[in-house]
């Protein structure tokens, strides 16, 4: 583990020991595997977040930025009220508005990226950001060193029709969690390891996975 990494974990740890924070942070469903559905969406929805704060703000991700061992886009991390007023004030992110905000976040989709609301000892989200596997600090903590307890999981589970399924395996590349593997038998999935993030029902190209609120 990098010092980087380490200095995140040792103020995470803290946090937790203290109980300042039930977890750092919490995937979000994206909106385009509800949109359709006759559901009511999860409060925790990434543009319900945007619309409800007092102010928000785009800047770069911290960690892409650091690490840069992928091409997603950079400039896709929203910073919320006093968060987003101290980094624009410091030249580190801007506002912006929020059709093109949401915009940005249809890219994330695109890109196979997860929603994270991320968590202080406050007890309010500061930020929302579009996490890849390889370079977020939260995933690489969840999976490299299976920190758990770090990550909270949405409202929402997939749910897969196998009868519908062509075994393409689209879904399997997109799941960031481990969740669907190719078997003998094509693919299979793990509900256990579902995290809700809804990439997987974004993608598929038969319409086999839907997004289930539990």
């Amino acid at each position: 583990m990098d010092e980087w990494l380490r200095k995140r974990l040792d103020q995470y740890d803290a946090w937790l020991e203290d109980r300042k924070v039930a977890f750092t942070s919490k995937v979000v469903p994206i909106a385009e595997a509800l949109a359709d559905k006759q559901w009511v969406l999860p409060t925790e929805q990434v543009i319900r977040f945007i619309t409800d704060a007092r102010s928000f703000a785009v800047g770069d991700c911290v960690c892409r930025t650091r690490y840069r061992r992928c091409d997603n886009p950079v400039d896709i991390c929203v910073f919320l009220n006093d968060t987003s007023d101290q980094l624009v004030n410091k030249g580190h992110a801007r506002r912006i508005a929020l059709d093109l905000l949401v915009e940005k976040l249809h890219q994330a989709n695109q890109h196979g990226l997860v929603h994270l609301t991320l968590y202080s000892p406050s007890q309010y989200p500061y930020a929302i950001c579009s996490c890849c596997r390889c370079c977020c600090h939260e995933l690489q903590l969840l999976l490299k060193y299976d920190r758990k307890d770090l990550i909270a999981g949405s409202e929402y589970i997939a749910v897969w029709d196998r009868e519908q399924c062509t075994h393409c395996g689209i879904c399997v590349d997109r799941c960031v969690f481990g969740a669907r593997t190719i078997g003998n038998n094509g693919v299979e999935y793990n509900s256990d390891q579902c995290y809700g993030c809804g990439l997987c029902a974004t993608i598929c190209p038969n319409g086999a996975i839907g997004m289930e609120r539990f």
